[in-house]
């Protein structure tokens, strides 16, 4: 969909999703892969049968035999007599027999289907556990058969199931070429031994494992009684299912960076950190001392629980597998809440030159690896009444509409993305269609025809403005255009009127859109860049705001922004890392596109820190390596309120660009009515 603010291409479902459930249903694996994983164990058992080792038979034979001789070795060799008596107990040994042919099945899959449902956060472990049991039983299956006491000639053993011509086992004739050299290890007793096992670790309520006692006891007695195993085979069972479910512990998925964060990652450079944020006014009327950093980090420290990436790092970096997150818990609350005065020593305030000075500061900062990658910095003293917040967190984390998510989720506010799940999911030959549409546009989107002029590193300039937001709305109707496109004019005009240097015709400009995604939370990277070649000629600013229009149009089908999202999704979580990583510093520079603009929507209501309301807040965005510019703007509680940060080698001062974007709007105002427009702050405003 497209809103008046913000180009929203995507696909969300109808339904919102709640934000523990919404990680949990990000992870739970898709049911027909679960089919699939199966069918492939299934496949390696018909393996094992179709494949077994030379005289099988003889050695299960000796194996069951020596078996029993160690057992009786033991003097506990009870299998004999207790199968005896099951024997002649007609309704008992028949309800055994079922027993033994359904239990253990039904009792696994129902688990599995369960814990997929209800856990889905456990689903992966608990499977992984369940695969690597069945192939460490097959392994033994076909290394060591053993036949059950039944089989041993002389030995005494009534086979109970035979007898009773059981459904579903080899007393029917449907399963007559069943595996029955499988004694050791008893697979009856070790799924629901599994099964309780599991039970122990998710549902821990004594009734659900008195039941499941129960069970793995009445199992292990039909298995003895019905002469199909040695008491030993349980044993080893147990010994399988231990190194099962610690090879699941130990091998279990990690929480890996996806490829499109990942993305940012491979692209960042000393000089060119890609952190992103917000610049957060608060209005310090109610207590002049402004918010105190001591409770700025215990309201933090409340929130860690629904913010996972505060407490985690990025493991170590491997050219050929994605990073991944690791738990970090030991946080240096001083580094990541830092507190700034900015009060001169008079006792007057910094001011906002002072303020838009420390942004640009942390702006070139790189966040260190070795710790969670983010921080929030307090600032006081700004302006009279007006204290100030700058949160920032890596690209990998989030993008910039998820970074001012997370920072109202701080402030206990709505979520900014409950908003968009009107839109629906396509379907899969929409989607397909859409991309193919859009890779093909990709490729003949082309390059810049030349480059706008930055220094490595660059010398960072950053500042903000706000104007009402329904001026703007209003002249972009009465030019019958998008506020995307005013934005992208006032940059392109201002641009050409306070630039250092002598520009080119035109600037290839990278317009960030939002795809939007059921995702965890606010984190990672929903967003795609469209390219928009903007003119910079000499020309009246309404021209150029109708050529704009025009080449705005490709924002507006949503095929390019599917292309971008499967490149960036599928196709690089297809590469090895360090193909990812030159992939991604050949396409993200400067070489492909000038600077970027991107308009993303606010918070339209009041929001409050503790008891500090919130003004308005401001984009922070990284610089591209090699771009000199980034323009963004949060369509924020009445306020276009637009942040820029410029390099000082295309722009010498960046109130001099605001100054100039001003200018421009003015004059598109005066080509329509005569009257300029209101460019300056709304009172109360910082």
């Amino acid at each position: 969909m497209i809103y008046d603010g913000v180009l929203t291409v995507g696909f969300r479902s109808r339904s919102p999703v709640v934000a523990d459930g919404r990680t949990a249903a990000l992870r739970r694996p898709s049911w027909w892969g679960e089919l699939l994983l199966g069918l492939a164990v299934f496949g390696v058992y018909l393996l094992v049968e179709a494949l077994p080792l030379p005289d099988r038979e003889a050695r299960a034979h000796a194996g069951g035999e020596a078996l029993l001789a160690f057992e009786r070795m033991l003097h506990l060799d009870f299998e004999l007599p207790v199968n005896q008596w099951l024997a002649g107990q007609g309704w008992l040994r028949v309800a055994a027999n079922y027993e033994y042919a359904i239990t253990y099945i039904v009792s696994a899959l129902v688990l599995l289907i369960w814990v997929h449902a209800r856990y889905p956060a456990h689903y992966r472990s608990v499977r992984t556990s369940f695969v690597w049991l069945n192939l460490f039983a097959l392994a033994c299956f076909w290394l060591f058969p053993v036949a059950p006491p039944r089989m041993l000639p002389g030995a005494g053993f009534v086979d109970t199931v035979r007898l009773g011509h059981t459904f579903l086992s080899w007393g029917s004739p449907a399963l007559q070429g069943a595996n029955q050299l499988a004694a050791m290890p008893s697979l009856h007793v070790g799924w629901a031994l599994w099964v309780s096992v599991v039970l122990a670790r998710i549902s821990g309520g004594w009734m659900v494992q008195i039941v499941s006692a129960v069970h793995v006891l009445v199992t292990f007695a039909v298995i003895i009684a019905t002469g199909n195993h040695y008491w030993v085979d349980a044993v080893g069972a147990a010994v399988l299912i231990a190194a099962a479910t610690g090879l699941a512990r130990v091998a279990r998925p990690v929480d890996r960076v996806p490829a499109s964060d990942t993305f940012f990652l491979h692209v960042e450079t000393p000089a060119y950190p890609q952190h992103v944020g917000g610049l957060i006014m608060l209005d310090t009327s109610a207590d002049p001392a402004g918010p105190a950093g001591a409770w700025v980090r215990a309201a933090i420290r409340d929130k860690l629980a629904d913010l996972p990436r505060y407490t985690q790092r990025l493991s170590e970096y491997s050219p050929w597998r994605r990073q991944y997150w690791v738990p970090h818990p030991d946080l240096d609350w001083d580094w990541h809440v830092p507190e700034f005065d900015l009060t001169r020593p008079d006792g007057t305030p910094g001011g906002m030159g002072e303020l838009h000075k420390l942004v640009a500061r942390f702006q070139g900062e790189p966040l260190p690896r070795d710790r969670p990658l983010w921080r929030f910095v307090v600032v006081r003293g700004v302006e009279t009444n007006t204290a100030a917040v700058i949160s920032l967190v890596h690209h990998a984390v989030a993008d910039g509409i998820g970074t001012i998510s997370l920072m109202l989720d701080l402030f206990d506010s709505p979520s900014l993305l409950e908003g968009l799940n009107e839109t629906t999911r396509p379907t899969v030959l929409q989607k397909v269609a859409a991309g193919a549409v859009g890779l093909a546009q990709l490729a003949t989107d082309g390059r810049p025809k030349s480059r706008l002029p930055a220094r490595n590193p660059p010398d960072r300039r950053y500042a903000t403005l706000q104007i009402p937001l329904d001026d703007v709305r209003e002249l972009a109707r009465k030019h019958g255009v998008r506020v995307t496109d005013l934005l992208l004019g006032g940059v392109a005009g201002a641009l050409r009127r306070v630039a250092v240097t002598p520009l080119p015709e035109s600037m290839l400009t990278s317009v960030t859109l939002m795809a939007a995604e059921p995702r965890p939370g606010a984190e990672g990277n929903v967003t795609a860049a469209v390219m928009v070649d903007i003119p910079l000629g000499d020309m009246p600013e309404a021209e150029r705001l109708r050529r704009i229009a025009k080449a705005t149009r490709r924002l507006r089908t949503g095929t390019r922004v599917v292309a971008s999202r499967f490149v960036q999704h599928t196709v690089a979580g297809l590469l090895p890392a360090c193909v990812h990583a030159w992939f991604a510093r050949t396409v993200y520079n400067a070489r492909f596109f000038n600077g970027t603009v991107s308009n993303m929507p606010g918070a339209s209501w009041q929001v409050n820190f503790r008891h500090f309301p919130l003004r308005t807040a401001f984009a922070i965005i990284p610089l591209a390596p090699g771009t000199p510019f980034t323009i963004g703007v949060l369509g924020w509680y009445g306020s276009f309120s637009l942040s820029a940060t410029v390099d000082a080698a295309l722009v010498d001062s960046v109130d001099e660009l605001l100054a100039a974007f001003r200018a421009v709007l003015a004059e598109l105002d005066r080509v329509l009515t005569g009257r300029p427009v209101r460019t300056r702050p709304r009172r109360g405003r910082a």
